[in-house]
C-alpha cells in the first residue's frame, strides 16, 4: 500500500502535477478512493465505543481500518479490543499515549472521543502530525479554542467532522430543507429541548487514581487537582473545569438543529441564562443505599448530596441581530415530554405560518391552529447510524471541506451557543456579544465575561495562540 502510494505520488507530482498545480500539500490531503483509510480512536470509554463500532462497520464499505485505540485508562485496553477483534478479525494496537499515536505515520486519520476540555488541543495535535480529524461534540471547551481549531484545519488543510451527527441523518436533512423552504412560513424561533432525568452522582474523598489510569494525562490542560472517582470519566461532565454540564453534553446537538433550522452562519448578540441545580439533599444526612449503575460506567443515589458544580435545571435564551432567537431548555429532574411527539430530546422551530416538531430522525408539521399535521418524516429504516463516519470517510477522499456535513466551522458556530449561555449562567447576567465579527469574538463592554472565553492552560498543555 505505501509503496503504491509513493508510486502514484511521484507519477502525479511530475510535470503532469505541475501543469494542473498539484503541490506537496495539496496532494497529502487526498486520499484516492481505492486507498484504505488507517484510523485510531483516541477515548475508548463510552462514546468512544460507539465510535469503535461504526469505523468496524465501515470496513468494508469505506476499506477503513481501525488500526489503534488509545485512552489514558489501560483497563479499558482488553474489552475494547475484543470489540475490534470480534468485527473485523484484526486485533487492533493499544496506546496510552496519544501523541504516540499522532506520530505513527501510517494513521491517516483520528477520532478524538476524549472529555471535552481534551477536544481542542487533540485536534490541533493532529492537524499538525498531519491527520484528519472526527471530534466530538461539543466542538471545543471554550470559544477562543473553536477559533483556534478553525485555524488549524484550514492550516494544514485538514477535514475535520465534528461529530453532530444528526447533520447526515436523512430525515433530520429532509426537515431542515421544508423549513428553508418556506414549509412554516418565516421561522423566528426555534426550541431546543434536553430532558434527562439524572439523579446524584454523589460524594467520594480525594484518592488515588487506580492502576493503569494515566491521571496526569488525563487532566491535561486543566489546573491541576488530586484525583476524585466522582470528577473523572464519565463524571467529568459535571464540572466546570472538564465539562459543560448537559446544556454542553446534550445540549449541541439541539442546538445545532435549532442554528440549521434558522439559517444562522453567525452569533448571537445576545444571551441570557438561568437554573440551579435541584432535587438533591444539601446535608450529609441522606440515606447511604447503594448505588445505581447508569450508562457513563458511574454509579447514582437518588438525592443523595453532590459534588456537581454545573446545573440540571437551565434555560437560555439567544437572540440574533434580525431579532430571531433559540429558546433552549435543560430539565434534569422528572418532567413530562413535550409536544405531539413526546420529545424529550429534540426541536420545536416556529413559523409564521405553523409549526414543525422534530424527535429525533421523525418530524411532523402543523398548519396554523390546525390539530392534524398536514405532513410529516418517511420511513428511512435502511439507515444504520453510520452516516455520519461514512461521511467524513468520504470527504477525506474527495480532499473537500465543502462535503462534510459537520465541518469545523459549523461544529465551531453550535458549539459556541450551549458556550455562551454557561457564561451567562455562572456570571447571573444577561450579555452582549459581537455576533458579527467573525474571527474577533468578545463580549460587548465586558472584561469580566471577555476572560471566560478562553481557560489558564496547565503547562505543557497550553493551546497556543500560533497553531
Amino acid at each position: 500500500m505505501t509503496e503504491r502510494r509513493s508510486f502514484i505520488k511521484s507519477s502525479i507530482m511530475g510535470a503532469t502535477g505541475v501543469a494542473i498545480g498539484i503541490n506537496a500539500k495539496s496532494y497529502a490531503s487526498i486520499i484516492g478512493a481505492n486507498d484504505r483509510i488507517n484510523l485510531a480512536v483516541i477515548g475508548i470509554r463510552n462514546q468512544g465505543s460507539v465510535h469503535i463500532d461504526s469505523w468496524c462497520k465501515l470496513k468494508d464499505s469505506h476499506n477503513v481500518r481501525l488500526k489503534t485505540l488509545c485512552d489514558t485508562d489501560e483497563q479499558l485496553f482488553a474489552s475494547r479490543s475484543k470489540i475490534v477483534i470480534d468485527k473485523t478479525g484484526v486485533k487492533p494496537v493499544t496506546e496510552w499515549d496519544l501523541h504516540k499515536v499522532l506520530a505513527d505515520k501510517e494513521i491517516d486519520a483520528v477520532s478524538i472521543v476524549t472529555p471535552n476540555h481534551w477536544h481542542a488541543l487533540a485536534m490541533i495535535r493532529a492537524c499538525q502530525a498531519g491527520k484528519h480529524v472526527y471530534v466530538e461534540k461539543p466542538a471545543m471547551h471554550t470559544i477562543w479554542e473553536g477559533r483556534k481549531m478553525i485555524e488549524a484545519a484550514r492550516k494544514y488543510n485538514r477535514r475535520v467532522q465534528v461529530g453532530l451527527n444528526n447533520r447526515s441523518i436523512a430525515n433530520v436533512r429532509e426537515a431542515i430543507k421544508f423549513i428553508h423552504e418556506g414549509g412554516i412560513g418565516e421561522v423566528y424561533m426555534a426550541r431546543g429541548i434536553c430532558y434527562k432525568a439524572r439523579d446524584s452522582f454523589g460524594m467520594a474523598r480525594d484518592s488515588t487514581p487506580p492502576a493503569g489510569f494515566h491521571y496526569d494525562r488525563w487532566l491535561g490542560p486543566a489546573g491541576y487537582r488530586p484525583y476524585n472517582e466522582k470528577r473523572s470519566h464519565y463524571n467529568f461532565h459535571w464540572y466546570w473545569d472538564t465539562g459543560n454540564g448537559d446544556i454542553g453534553n446534550t445540549g449541541p446537538h439541539q442546538f445545532d438543529i435549532a442554528r440549521w433550522g434558522l439559517n444562522k452562519n453567525e452569533h448571537p448578540v445576545s444571551v441570557y441564562s438561568n437554573g440551579g441545580l435541584y432535587g438533591f439533599h444539601n446535608d450529609e444526612s441522606s440515606s447511604k443505599t447503594p448505588g445505581v449503575l447508569v450508562y457513563g460506567g458511574v454509579e447514582t443515589y437518588g438525592h443523595d448530596k453532590t459534588s456537581q458544580e454545573t446545573p440540571n435545571t437551565q434555560t437560555a435564551i439567544l437572540k440574533y441581530s434580525d431579532g430571531k432567537m433559540i429558546e433552549f431548555e435543560v430539565r434534569g429532574r422528572y418532567t413530562y415530554r413535550e409536544s405531539s411527539l413526546g420529545i424529550d430530546v429534540g426541536n420545536v422551530f416556529f413559523g409564521s405560518d405553523g409549526y414543525l416538531e422534530l424527535n429525533g430522525s421523525n418530524w411532523k408539521a402543523f398548519r396554523k391552529r390546525e390539530k392534524d399535521p398536514f405532513t410529516s418524516s418517511k420511513d428511512l429504516s435502511k439507515e444504520d447510524g453510520t452516516e455520519h463516519w461514512a461521511n467524513f470517510l468520504d470527504a477525506i477522499r474527495s480532499g473537500k471541506d465543502e462535503s462534510l456535513n459537520g465541518d469545523i466551522n459549523e461544529g465551531f458556530f453550535s458549539s459556541a451557543l450551549p458556550l455562551l449561555s454557561n457564561i451567562s449562567y455562572r456570571l447571573k447576567r444577561e450579555l452582549h456579544f459581537m455576533g458579527g465579527n467573525m474571527g474577533m469574538e468578545k463580549f460587548v463592554n465586558d472584561t469580566e465575561a471577555d476572560s471566560m472565553l478562553t481557560r489558564i492552560y496547565r503547562p505543557p498543555y497550553v493551546v497556543p495562540n500560533e497553531v
